[in-house]
């Protein structure tokens, strides 16, 4: 598999979206969350969604030059429409406003609606922690998930995140799916041809399966079983109930390009530490990170994404060679990869 710097694979991906109906700045934004995912190791979430992202941009069914549109709506209150683009743009707008909002509020909610696939969550928290906040973000996603002791896909994977800032370092990330694993994977899996561990998803017919195309047509497994399911319910609530979005048994999948815009939600908080710990926050957050890492094998949430993150930043990422290939030549025929 071929060796690409970070700056070559953004120029690449750029490229590829711009000539896919979406404008310069919404392209670098997209582009730019897509190689970081790669880059921190989590190719799921990386150029390997390039191709769809540009279809649904020639498409239509994402709005490639929309322009969030931002209300406060409260001193501690913000709601971003997304207008049917891409999630990256209208989670940095939405962000940008909580940073000038968090020093008097302490604590800033933003609700983003009418969106799309909002990529790796964690990335948005770090971005917040390296700031001096900590951040909870919630995300819903197309129908994935079947409500515990149902059969029928209706809630979505449904991710969550949190990142807090620390006195040295990277920032501590915690970032995960409620399904047993994030769907993408089952994406990658199908890409590559290769089986699924058995506890992963279901088929179509309820049973457990090591085909990823068969767990694509099927549901996912619930993180924690019945706990993981109540779980994924809140998540949906907070992302899609309090963003005035799609449910996920509404939203249409983030891996075709047919098929209405999802409108899907993401709800974020921003929080000031100090204005709650009164200025301890700093010391207990390392009383605790060294209360775990004075147990041997242990390791914080999150690192091996900024180790990843050292090594391609120095080396580049590899990429398969077809996707490779077919972005290169996406990238040089002004098509979609």
């Amino acid at each position: 598999m071929p060796f690409i710097s970070l700056g070559d694979l953004r120029d690449l991906a750029g490229r590829v979206l711009k000539a896919s109906k979406t404008s310069h700045e919404n392209a670098a934004l997209v582009a730019g969350a897509l190689v970081r995912a790669d880059a921190d190791g989590i190719p799921s979430h990386g150029v390997a969604r390039l191709p769809v992202y540009a279809d649904q941009a020639k498409a239509g069914k994402v709005d490639g030059h929309a322009v969030p549109e931002i209300t406060e709506t409260g001193t501690a209150a913000v709601r971003v429409d997304a207008k049917r683009g891409f999630a990256y743009p209208a989670i940095t707008a939405g962000l940008a406003r909580a940073r000038d909002m968090v020093a008097n509020a302490g604590v800033v909610a933003v609700a983003i609606g009418n969106s799309s696939h909002a990529g790796v969550l964690g990335h948005h928290g770090k971005d917040l922690a390296a700031d001096g906040l900590a951040a909870m973000i919630f995300v819903n996603t197309p129908a994935a998930i079947a409500p515990w002791g149902g059969n029928r896909a209706l809630f979505g994977t449904n991710p969550i995140a949190f990142a807090a800032p620390r006195r040295a370092g990277a920032p501590l990330v915690i970032d995960m799916s409620m399904s047993r694993v994030a769907r993408g994977k089952l994406l990658t899996a199908a890409r590559d041809g290769t089986p699924i561990p058995d506890d992963w998803a279901f088929d179509s017919a309820g049973q457990p399966t090591r085909d990823p195309e068969a767990a694509m047509a099927g549901t996912m497994r619930a993180m924690g079983d019945a706990k993981g399911t109540q779980l994924v319910f809140m998540v949906e609530l907070l992302a899609a109930a309090l963003t005035g979005s799609n449910f996920g048994f509404e939203a249409s999948s983030f891996f075709e390009a047919e098929g209405p815009a999802p409108r899907t939600g993401q709800f974020l908080i921003a929080i000031d530490p100090d204005r709650f710990a009164g200025g301890g926050f700093a010391d207990r957050m390392e009383t605790i990170v060294a209360a775990i890492l004075d147990q041997p094998g242990t390791r914080l949430p999150g690192l091996r994404r900024f180790e990843s993150r050292a090594a391609a930043e120095r080396d580049g990422v590899t990429l398969p060679t077809a996707l490779h290939d077919d972005i290169v030549a996406a990238a040089e025929s002004g098509g979609s990869a």
